[in-house]
């Protein structure tokens, strides 16, 4: 049984090694984050250029997607590099302070907090292990108690209870670093802190134009991480590719409890508008320093995959930790078993839905004939991937191949669950290219003789979006 849900997998010192990367590759990973919160952008480009490299030499399809930075909400520095904050202790943030911190004051990276807080509110710092509750806003000084106290060091993040910081989530840092995902053309651009569909659309915009001269246009991700993106989610996804749970500040402004329900819900909504989705934060964060996975973690990774995630992705696991490729096998290992115990539910997915447009209808008939008829394989001829996503948002124990004459989809298909990518050459004669399909799956152990296979494509041929036409053949 081949994986369905796609591993994305964040590279970083633990990881950029060509003989790790390869590796990696070979364990599982579909998809490699670059993370914009660390490196110059000359490293990104040689480390994306390394992806590339390492996924030809092993002849894998692999997309890369750059993470943005996005706002930094954090605070400054402090003299001893940390300070411990007793419970009931007065404790300043003052956006003008230069010097560094020390038990009773830190500065600030983000300057606008006295704006955005009044008495009463909490401000959530360090991923919520330490809790202040704002007593006054003094000019540019924000005077808090000390809640839950706790270790607090350089530049740890801070959120506020219930959302509401006004911080953009593109800032100028973001835009040059926009410029960086271009100049190596990759195939995801993920947007940190969005509140609306505006910023989407603002980063997409700044995408085109820094990818014009190559003509590239990445997918855009969404990372729900502020209160703010829940109400606003339809409008987000729609103006997204894809989303990410992002589930690490968005339990700090919401809470854990409601964390997992709003995983489901966001993963539900990705399907049904037709996005991609992945779920993210601490998944196997305690590989990072141990050889096996909490059992606590083993069945977040199997509750994302049957909630109908895209993806799962490690950060740190990969990034920074011990067991980088040891972590990426036992989350292959876990998806491949809660694969098995997923429903096929193909025939409640189509009641009452009704499909406006002729290449996504052929899709869907694709998926159900391939079921009834327990074909091996589903190939969906595609040139800009769109087939095969409509097809991955349903699940179905049938593999799908998405088989393109552009590298640029082919990469971006390798984030669609279910979906194995191919490239083959562009033909416009349909005759030849359905031989040139089934030729492909037959020489790669897909299909054998006698084996029956549903295959979609356009015609005329090669012209995106032009999907009409199914076909059930069976090998000669």
């Amino acid at each position: 049984m081949t994986r369905a849900t796609k591993i994305v997998a964040t590279l970083g010192p633990a990881s950029s090694d060509p003989a790790v990367l390869e590796r990696l590759l070979l364990a599982g990973v579909d998809v490699v984050r670059l993370n914009f919160s660390h490196g110059k952008a000359q490293d990104h480009i040689d480390r994306a250029n390394l992806v590339r490299a390492v996924a030809d030499k092993v002849g894998k399809t692999v997309a890369l997607m750059a993470d943005l930075q996005g706002p930094k909400i954090r605070v400054g520095k402090f003299a001893e590099g940390k300070v411990v904050l007793e419970p009931g202790a007065a404790f300043v943030l003052d956006a003008v302070r230069t010097e560094p911190g020390d038990v009773t004051a830190v500065g600030l990276d983000y300057k606008e907090l006295p704006r955005d807080v009044r008495p009463g509110d909490v401000l959530l710092l360090n991923d919520g292990l330490i809790k202040l509750q704002v007593e006054a806003v003094r000019g540019e000084q924000v005077h808090t108690r000390v809640v839950l106290g706790g270790e607090l060091s350089n530049n740890k993040g801070i959120n506020k209870a219930g959302g509401g910081l006004t911080a953009p989530a593109l800032t100028a840092k973001d835009m040059e670093d926009i410029k960086t995902a271009m100049a190596f053309q990759c195939e995801y651009l993920a947007v940190s802190f969005p509140k609306n569909a505006t910023d989407m659309e603002m980063a997409r915009q700044l995408a085109y134009v820094a990818g014009e001269a190559t003509r590239h246009k990445p997918a855009m991700i969404a990372k729900i991480e502020r209160s703010e993106a829940i109400p606003q989610l339809e409008a987000i996804l729609k103006a997204s590719d894809g989303i990410m749970v992002a589930r690490g500040d968005l339990a700090v402004e919401v809470g854990n409890a409601a964390v997992p329900a709003l995983q489901k819900r966001m993963i539900r909504m990705a399907r049904e508008l037709d996005k991609v989705a992945i779920t993210a934060t601490q998944m196997m964060e305690s590989m990072i320093l141990a050889p096996v996975p909490t059992r606590a973690e083993v069945s977040d990774v199997a509750n994302a995959v049957l909630d109908g995630t895209d993806a799962v992705m490690l950060s740190a696991e990969t990034a920074a930790g011990k067991y980088p490729v040891e972590t990426v096998e036992q989350m292959h290992q876990i998806a491949l078993e809660a694969e098995r115990a997923e429903d096929i539910s193909l025939e409640t997915d189509f009641t009452n839905k009704k499909f406006g447009r002729i290449d996504q209808s052929i899709a869907m008939g694709a998926l159900f004939t391939a079921h009834h008829l327990g074909c091996k394989a589903i190939i969906a001829l595609t040139e800009s991937g769109s087939t095969a996503l409509w097809m991955s948002r349903h699940n179905i124990k049938v593999p799908i191949y998405g088989l393109t004459s552009q590298p640029a989809s082919q990469r971006r298909m390798a984030l669609y669950r279910n979906v194995r990518p191919l490239l083959m050459p562009k033909m416009t004669d349909r005759d030849a290219a359905l031989a040139q399909a089934e030729r492909l799956l037959v020489e790669r152990g897909v299909l054998k003789p006698g084996d029956t296979y549903a295959i979609t494509c356009g015609e005329p041929m090669g012209y995106p979006g032009g999907t009409n036409m199914l076909k059930v053949c069976q090998v000669g």
